[in-house]
């Protein structure tokens, strides 16, 4: 397995697994009532109309559309294309959003289906979401869905050999998929439900940064704890420390619950707050989300005419 990320100014915590263990378990460690408390105080700053129709186009921006069941069909994928590339056929102002995040068999079809948009495709790959396979398995499963056109991949982490403490097993796996990955984009899902202590978070965060990692992201949305405010501040802090130490920038993906335009709001307050303007770009961050699309296109035309739309305004996904 190779053993080496791109260089940066803390490259040497990965030379062995001692220093690597060294090196996370050094970490500061975190107080949970403070990170929650912080966390909702954030969630309580209010948004006047005009910063709120533009918050709701940058979080429309933000959106990895996303479709992950086993019955997905061709024309369930095309239509969720459509609608990220027209998210309101009645308003053409509307911002596309910025993926759609698709199964690796989907890819080719969601690549059609956006072509000529600017509409990235996403596929969640490595054995998702359980990310139970041998590596070889995993990494034919990322190639596939880059031979395919996937621009981004949405990788698991073995949760079982990082919660058993094996880190440089995981960081190798982060850095053969980043190789295997090519030109697209690497998202590093550590499924923050199963970590069990805001720590372990932290050092999940740090561990797929050293790795190569070009996002953080929470969770699959395929287990009871998924995104929240507090895990998501966390990983925030992360991705803007690790900059002040590395130079190196990484994107941040909450992904799964977040359902309401006011939720989403509360996500890009913590972002501005804790990382910066800088990361207020889908470059550098997004929403992994399936309904959230339609509140915010609904709150998007309360807004312009001052009345919710029926039932019908937006499609169901």
């Amino acid at each position: 397995m190779p053993t080496s990320a791109p260089a940066h100014a803390l490259g040497e915590v990965t030379a062995s697994d001692s220093t690597l263990r060294r090196f996370l378990h050094g970490l500061p460690g975190v107080d949970p009532v403070g990170l929650e408390a912080r966390a909702a105080s954030l969630g309580t700053r209010s948004i006047k109309t005009t910063a709120k129709a533009y918050a709701i186009d940058l979080a429309i921006s933000m959106v990895d559309l996303t479709t992950l069941e086993g019955a997905d069909t061709p024309g369930k994928v095309r239509a969720l294309g459509a609608k990220a590339v027209l998210p309101d056929p009645t308003d053409r102002t509307t911002p596309t959003t910025a993926a759609v995040c698709v199964y690796p068999d989907m890819v080719a079809v969601a690549k059609e289906a956006v072509a000529g948009s600017g509409v990235k495709v996403a596929s969640v790959a490595t054995a998702f979401p359980a990310g139970r396979a041998a590596l070889d398995v995993k990494l034919a499963d990322v190639r596939d869905a880059v031979a395919a056109g996937a621009d981004e991949i949405d990788m698991v982490i073995d949760r079982g050999a990082f919660l058993a403490g094996r880190y440089l097993k995981v960081y190798d796996e982060i850095v053969a998929v980043k190789e295997a990955s090519g030109a697209a984009r690497l998202k590093v899902i550590f499924e923050t439900g199963e970590l069990s202590t805001y720590d372990n978070i932290r050092r999940a965060s740090w561990l797929g940064m050293l790795a190569g990692a070009d996002f953080i992201k929470t969770s699959t949305g395929k287990v009871a704890v998924n995104a929240t405010p507090a895990n998501t501040l966390l990983m925030l802090e992360a991705v803007r420390d690790f900059r002040a130490q590395t130079g190196v920038q990484v994107g941040v993906k909450p992904a799964g619950g977040i359902r309401t335009t006011k939720d989403a709001v509360k996500f890009l307050v913590l972002v501005n707050e804790t990382a910066g303007e800088d990361w207020l770009d889908n470059h550098w961050f997004r929403f992994g989300a399936s309904s959230l699309l339609n509140d915010l296109l609904m709150q998007r035309q309360k807004l312009a005419t001052g009345r919710y739309s029926g039932p019908d305004y937006v499609t169901v996904d």
